[in-house]
């Protein structure tokens, strides 16, 4: 790292909403100028600075200093002081006014502005109500900029910091000097390290009750973002944070009982938990249950009979040329009855069939709804039903400016039937949100497998409804012939018994690449992906063949992956643009996925417009904009939509994802390499859940000896949540 100073002669590009600039800098003692690229929100012309960065030579742009981090003084010379004022940040004054107003005050010009503003009225054409407005806004970016100084000396990023002024303004300073540890409590991306951080250097003691109070609601946030745990026992969370924050237990303990004091956790007896919660975890555990209870309440009888049913049923038989078996009868008829009703089953048992029919029955009842937690298991229950799907948010109407969803108690869903798909990747928060928008005598049909990996969100809903036993739930087992002659089924169904699964050499769709270690493994996943599996099956590499991994570091994690992947289907060439982003490359070609919901991204395909990208969705670079550092991408479904600088972080390489980033997925061909792992993410219902995501193929690279550690561990890590004790007691079904 390197230290740079000179005097910005322009601002060439700035992102206003991340603070990403690219600035014209001419450093001292130089004839040229070189362009200086960063976060550097509040950087103006004609300052002087200090930049810490370092020198990278860009492909079409030549060299550049990369800056992390500036430090500018305002301009002393006359020219400097007009650039300055010129520069548009200044609200009121142009290049024409700022030319008079130097003309005037030369270079004192700033010290003026600063300390005597009235006498702006001395300029000739500036009256009181203008000067007042020119020297509110100089006030305003002196107060910016000097906020920005003070956080990047604590070592916040000036792209973070610009977060924190957003939130504070000018009592910025004030706030962190008295606690700063309200940073990790109310800014997003700010986490309790880096509050910690600046607390020391602020002089704040390591058993200040602030730090205390705050490493306990952060032990409680990790314990929920990190394994979905929507609660931790009292004595659990006591030797978490004690841990994190190297704190004796009595002062801890000490700072968890005034939290609770004063309602900023709440704790409650669970079992034998002595279970704290945060409190909008507790809000919406507790609303979830009383709100699946009102509603089952709501829901009057079905205005047809037992015999309309059956004869619905017949004509449905008839007309499609299938005979449902005797749970899918009982899945049919208790969506019919039932106010709320749940479907469980794993691959092959006819989920598909039964929702197809219960969409037919229950279009009688008047307005049908089709929703998923993702844009791709939409998009899958949208081809298997012919009916349109939408994922949850989009049903809800998301807003991305207000953060909430626009359909709730106050605007509800105009819908008589809401049915919902892979239910097992529905957090509490977003259930919470779909019953609240549920009006009165809505039916619900939940349908999903229980066996898959939970939602990567807090709460374990789908588990936890079924076990209140207080919902009708309907359990399909029943393989059926054509998907019994499918290795693929025939295994998933193998590994959630925990037996091992058949593995065969050849002529079958699931099959074992024996490896013995890591790097032969990886070798073998990119030969596979590469050739062998588009000459064998005529597979599209980039399309049809996806690469899942148990872990994201590793040899055969990942991220590794990715990166070997990438540089065997579409490697780096001198007519092959790319654009670096963090620790990503980005070239035109590259498999992609977008990993969160993006409502207001503007997209065309085929003439058509709209919005909204959706976490999951997988789509190919087919443009790059170096100059721009912006992307065009194209989904599977044609969607064409461009991403900035500021939009690049919802992007990843997807030539292999996480198995729990393919849920609600489905590919032809699923390649899986084991080799070894930590226990806790080795696990049967990870192998299940990677299984059940092919629809063609499934190849396992590694050894089988880790293949059946993996069937033999079972252990499901406990999530820690009590929605179903709250359904049991709301319903009146425990004692």
């Amino acid at each position: 790292m390197s230290k740079f100073e000179g005097t910005v002669e322009g601002i060439v590009y700035r992102n206003a909403d991340n603070g990403w600039t690219v600035a014209s800098l001419r450093l001292d003692g130089s004839k040229s100028p070189i362009a200086a690229v960063g976060v550097m929100p509040f950087l103006s012309e004609g300052e002087h600075g200090t930049f810490d960065g370092e020198i990278v030579e860009h492909k079409d742009y030549g060299r550049q200093i990369k800056v992390v981090g500036y430090e500018a003084t305002r301009p002393q010379t006359k020219s400097g002081v007009e650039r300055f004022l010129a520069s548009g940040l200044i609200k009121g004054v142009r290049k024409a006014m700022a030319k008079q107003i130097v003309a005037y005050f030369g270079a004192r010009t700033l010290d003026v502005l600063e300390s005597e503003p009235e006498r702006l009225t001395e300029v000739p054409g500036i009256g009181r109500k203008k000067a007042a407005m020119i020297a509110q806004s100089f006030a305003e970016h002196n107060g910016m900029r000097g906020t920005l100084m003070f956080l990047q000396e604590y070592g916040l990023t000036p792209a973070l910091s610009l977060k924190v002024y957003r939130a504070y303004g000018d009592t910025t300073e004030r706030v962190l000097r008295s606690n700063p540890y309200r940073l990790a409590d109310e800014i997003a991306g700010v986490g309790f390290r880096t509050a910690d951080d600046i607390a020391m250097r602020l002089g704040f003691g390591r058993e200040s009750e602030f730090r205390l109070r705050s490493g306990i609601k952060y032990a409680l946030t990790e314990a929920a973002n990190g394994a979905g745990h929507m609660y931790l026992p009292a004595g659990v969370l006591v030797d978490q944070a004690c841990r994190m924050l190297d704190a004796e237990a009595a002062l801890v303990e000490r700072e968890l009982r005034a939290l609770l004091i004063e309602d900023q956790l709440i704790a409650e007896k669970v079992g034998d938990d002595d279970a704290v919660y945060l409190p909008r975890y507790h809000r919406a555990e507790r609303d979830t249950a009383r709100l699946l209870v009102k509603q089952l309440r709501s829901i009057k009888p079905p205005r047809f009979s037992d015999g309309e049913l059956e004869r619905l049923v017949a004509d449905y038989e008839a007309g499609e040329g299938v005979a449902l078996c005797a749970q899918q009868r009982e899945a049919v008829l208790a969506a019919a009855k039932e106010g709320i009703c749940i479907i469980t089953g794993g691959p092959g048992t006819g989920k598909t069939t039964s929702i197809n029919l219960i969409i037919r029955v229950m279009r009688r009842l008047g307005a049908v709804e089709l929703c998923a937690p993702t844009g791709r298991a939409a998009r899958r229950m949208s081809e298997a039903t012919g009916c349109p799907a939408q994922t949850i948010h989009r049903l809800l109407e998301y807003s991305g400016e207000g953060q909430g969803f626009m359909k709730n108690a106050d605007d509800p869903l105009d819908a008589d039937v809401v049915i919902v798909d892979e239910m097992s990747m529905v957090d509490i928060f977003l259930m919470k949100s779909l019953l609240s928008a549920l009006r009165p005598g809505t039916r619900l049909i939940l349908v999903g497998d229980a066996d898959q990996l939970p939602s990567v969100g807090a709460g374990n809903v789908l588990r936890d409804l079924i076990a209140a036993d207080a919902l009708r739930v309907v359990r399909l087992t029943e393989i059926f012939r054509q998907a019994g002659q499918s290795q693929i089924v025939l295994n998933a169904h193998l590994v959630n018994r925990g037996e091992y699964p058949v593995i065969r050499v050849r002529d079958t769709d699931f099959f074992l690449e024996r490896k013995d270690t890591p790097v032969q493994a990886a070798a073998s996943t990119v030969a596979l992906v590469r050739t062998r599996l588009p000459n064998y099956m005529g597979f599209d590499a980039l399309r049809d063949i996806q690469v899942m991994a148990p872990m994201k570091r590793g040899e055969v994690g990942v991220f590794h992956l990715n990166e070997l992947l990438q540089a065997a289907l579409n490697p780096p060439g001198r007519d092959v643009p790319e654009l670096q982003h963090g620790q990503t490359v980005f070239r035109r070609g590259d498999k992609v996925m977008q990993v969160r919901n993006n409502y207001d991204l503007a997209w065309e395909r085929g003439g058509e417009e709209g919005d909204g990208v959706f976490n999951g969705d997988i789509g190919y670079v087919i443009a790059v904009d170096r100059k721009e550092r912006a992307l065009v991408v194209e989904f599977d479904d044609g969607r064409v939509a461009e991403y900035d600088e500021g939009l690049l972080d919802d992007l990843e390489l997807a030539y292999c994802m996480s198995v729990h980033k393919s849920q609600g997925s489905e590919f032809d061909a699923v390649v899986l390499p084991l080799v070894s792992g930590p226990p806790m993410l080795m696990t049967r219902n990870l192998l299940y859940t990677a299984i059940t995501r092919a629809k063609r193929l499934v190849v396992l690279v590694g050894r089988e000896g880790c293949v059946r550690q993996m069937v033999d561990n079972n252990h499901i890590t406990r999530r820690y949540s009590a929605l179903d004790r709250r359904l049991a007691d709301a319903a009146g079904r425990r004692a």
